[in-house]
């Protein structure tokens, strides 16, 4: 038996496996030269990962550069193709299930309004496990090479089972727990329920976090070691990163920025209290306080209407963005003093769509309400992902996993133990096409043929 806190040989070498892999994935392409140079292994030791990585198929060469003297060094990069990434964003009005390959190339997507049962849970498993079955048909990807569904929910996530990684839900038990009081979510067992319409690996957690890794990654946060990613939606939520770590709290329940107090007996927020910050910036509390949206045209209309109509110089709608701009600023202002962040950047569909006109007001009074020196330090910018960020950031939860593991793949909920991904044994466990057909199949019959998961 090991010794409690002893690593073995398997350890060190999925450690090195990890660190390798990462570094390629957000750094590459790279030489050997500048692996060893970047990660302190010894040459050896590249020599021997970086050869069981291009063994497995993880990585690839991808052309030379010159060296000084010598023979040209070659470059190696992450394979995009060897694996695939499913990203869900359950948001305010559709379902959105993309495909992406290790690169995050989008490769389809699919987009499910929700219709008049709104966010009923058995409705948005429905049109998660439905787009689910529709990329990968349409892309004739086998379900095999899929490292896992990451799904961003409006709510507070309770990982009630730990698969491999946070929020995984590999054994086919109770799965991720939500509590979602502003869409009427109390304690609904998504994981449960999209576990009886795939065996792919599921990982679920809050929209603003998934977001919030997302930026972090790839976007605007990325190099910052302390920031806030604020989610700017319908509603309002954050993803506090302390020392490059997501902060989750106690219960997960980390971020609820949005209902945080700025007006006390305020106006009613959709979770039942006053006051909340939600209840003045929220997209849907801007489009029902200005009461001039189009019919029928929903937030994102009615917003572009509200911004058209304070271009225009309405008095009315400069006076709303205004006071949304200094709520905002104020609310980021206690973001400062709380955190003491380096950067806090501005994302969601909503965030995007005003931040341009909204972003110097919100400097501004994010100067009058914070504590003079930690806001000096402190950079608000917008966040560069676009609206779908949320879903990449809900795809980088398996791929984490994945790196994580030095490129193992994960066992499949009721998979036998052929394909398991021992390391270094990653070309064997992407499954056969027989199986993914057959996975495909099952989808398609419990998420179309039923219209509800079992």
């Amino acid at each position: 038996m090991t010794a409690r806190g002893k690593k073995t040989v398997r350890d060190l070498r999925r450690g090195s496996r990890s660190t390798l892999l990462r570094r390629l994935y957000f750094d590459g392409p790279l030489s050997r030269q500048e692996l060893g140079s970047i990660t302190g292994l010894s040459g050896g030791s590249i020599s021997n990962v970086t050869g069981e990585l291009l063994a497995d198929g993880l990585i690839e060469e991808c052309g030379s550069v010159e060296s000084d003297g010598g023979r040209p060094r070659i470059l190696l990069r992450v394979a995009a193709g060897r694996a695939h990434l499913v990203g869900v964003d359950v948001g305010e009005t559709q379902v959105r299930v993309a495909l992406f390959d290790l690169a995050r190339t989008e490769l389809a997507a699919s987009d499910r309004p929700l219709d008049d049962r709104g966010h009923d849970a058995g409705h948005v498993a429905e049109l998660i496990l439905t787009g689910l079955a529709e990329v990968l048909e349409r892309t004739g990807t086998d379900p095999g090479t899929v490292l896992g569904v990451g799904v961003g929910v409006p709510g507070i996530v309770e990982q009630a089972v730990y698969g491999r990684g946070v929020g995984a839900d590999l054994g086919g038990g109770a799965g991720a727990v939500v509590h979602g009081q502003t869409v009427g979510w109390d304690a609904v067992p998504l994981g449960r329920m999209l576990r009886a319409g795939t065996d792919l690996p599921l990982f679920v957690d809050n929209g603003a976090k998934t977001l919030g890794q997302a930026e972090m990654w790839f976007g605007a946060g990325r190099g910052a070691r302390h920031a806030v990613v604020a989610l700017f939606g319908s509603g309002v939520g954050a993803c506090v990163i302390a020392d490059g770590a997501r902060f989750r709290g106690a219960t997960s329940s980390a971020g609820e920025w949005g209902h945080t107090k700025v007006h006390v007996g305020g106006r009613r927020c959709r979770c039942g209290a006053r006051g909340c910050l939600e209840a003045y910036v929220g997209a849907e509390a801007l489009v029902a306080r200005w009461g001039a949206a189009p019919p029928g045209g929903g937030e994102k209309a009615g917003l572009a209407a509200l911004l058209a109509a304070a271009g225009a110089g309405d008095p009315a709608a400069v006076a709303l963005l205004d006071e949304a701009a200094e709520y905002l600023g104020a609310a980021i202002g206690d973001l400062v003093n709380l955190f003491n962040p380096e950067r806090i950047v501005i994302g969601g569909w909503a965030g995007l769509l005003l931040g341009p006109r909204l972003l110097p007001g919100i400097r501004a009074a994010a100067t009058e309400y914070a504590l003079r020196f930690p806001r000096e330090q402190t950079e608000i910018v917008l966040g560069t992902l676009g609206p779908a960020a949320v879903t990449v950031g809900a795809a980088t939860l398996p791929l984490s996993d994945f790196l994580d593991s030095g490129g193992e793949f994960p066992r499949r909920a009721g998979a036998d133990a052929v394909g398991a991904g021992a390391v270094g044994t990653g070309a064997a466990t992407a499954g056969s096409p027989a199986r993914g057909a057959a996975a495909t199949a099952g989808l398609r019959a419990r998420a179309v043929a039923t219209g509800r998961p079992p």
